[in-house]
């Protein structure tokens, strides 16, 4: 489905409403985005202006505003997920309904945190007809974050098994999508006694890690074998039972940590000819999660992987983007949203 461009399909330029940070705050309570009127130019011929219809609030937002991340600059813009319609740019593109992400929008320039964003045609992605304009708004980073850490530790297969560690989080849900997907068995592991919160296009075995050790829980479900990848969304926390469960030629991918030193047996990790991934989509453009993006979007369209669920009150309109940045350092399930024109 498409709409026609609300401002004009000749325009280079827009008047916009958008978040604006001024300078790092001491912690998620004191992020205070202002509000401010922007007029937004595309830079060259191949950029598009995109009128936002939704954009995600990650937890990455949030610590950028609070100096996590030094390479952030201010002022800016933050927001790196957004869904919308284009409202200028070259003509295959005006009036489709796209959405995309970015490592470097809201953290190194402008991001989506407002009613239009430019950005550059090449990181378009077409929004799948079966999912809508919110849903698509909160595929972006966890998305984008599994698919790269399974494509870079090698796509799972049918008949091997993926250990996702934090697998009710939202990277984890969508690794649980993917490996499930390209048919692997997927074993869950979770803080305490619960089942599996999202989707999977088949059943999600589950690892309380409140009731025992991991490692060998994991090697007995596998018949000693082990896990062929563990998707380490956690870190340090579940390095060691990540690494004594990985079967030989195991593959352990790692987006995160709380600290940033662990230590690890060399002699099991090269007698085990292990590999270790690291991810970080913070390190990926707009073009380049494009791309990752639109490997999934036949997965959305065949109706084997699903978007986040999107809930009323998950929504907020800019003017309460505080209330969001809190809620997602709260560790909120809910996917929240910005909606720019409420």
């Amino acid at each position: 489905m498409t709409h026609a461009p609300s401002t004009g399909a000749g325009t280079d330029a827009v008047q916009a409403t958008c978040l604006r940070l001024h300078a790092k705050a001491a912690d998620a309570s004191a992020v205070a985005p202002t509000i401010e009127h922007l007029t937004l130019a595309r830079r060259t011929a191949d950029d598009v202006i995109v009128e936002l219809r939704a954009a995600a609030v990650n937890p990455s937002d949030v610590k950028a505003a609070i100096g996590m991340m030094p390479y952030a600059i201010f002022p800016r813009t933050p927001g790196r997920d957004y869904a919308g319609v284009v409202i200028a740019g070259p003509a295959e593109w005006l009036g489709a309904e796209v959405f995309g992400s970015s490592g470097d929008l809201g953290i190194r320039r402008d991001g989506t945190h407002a009613t239009h964003l430019v950005v550059e045609a090449e990181a378009l992605v077409r929004k799948p007809a079966s999912i809508t304009i919110e849903e698509a708004a909160g595929v972006g980073v966890p998305f984008v974050t599994a698919n790269e850490g399974l494509r870079r530790a090698g796509m799972p297969k049918p008949g091997e098994t993926v250990l996702i560690m934090g697998v009710n989080g939202k990277v984890g849900q969508a690794a649980a999508q993917i490996a499930t997907w390209c048919g692997a068995r997927v074993i869950g592991v979770v803080r305490r006694a619960e089942p599996y919160a999202g989707f999977a296009s088949a059943p999600v075995e589950i690892v309380d890690s409140s009731a025992g050790d991991v490692a060998s829980r994991v090697r007995e479900m596998t018949g000693g074998k082990g896990a062929d990848i563990v998707y380490n969304t956690v870190g340090d926390p579940y390095f060691q039972d990540a690494h004594k469960s990985l079967a030989l030629k195991g593959r352990q991918i790692l987006i995160s940590a709380i600290d940033k030193i662990v230590q690890f047996n060399i002699f099991e990790f090269y007698r085990g000819r292990h590999t270790y991934v690291g991810v970080d989509s913070l390190g990926m453009n707009s073009i380049e999660t494009g791309a990752v993006l639109r490997e999934l979007v036949p997965g959305f369209e065949s109706g084997k992987l699903k978007p986040f669920p999107i809930e009323e009150r998950a929504i907020y309109p800019l003017s309460k983007a505080a209330d969001a940045y809190v809620a997602v350092m709260g560790s909120a399930r809910d996917r929240v949203l910005l909606d720019p024109r409420r």
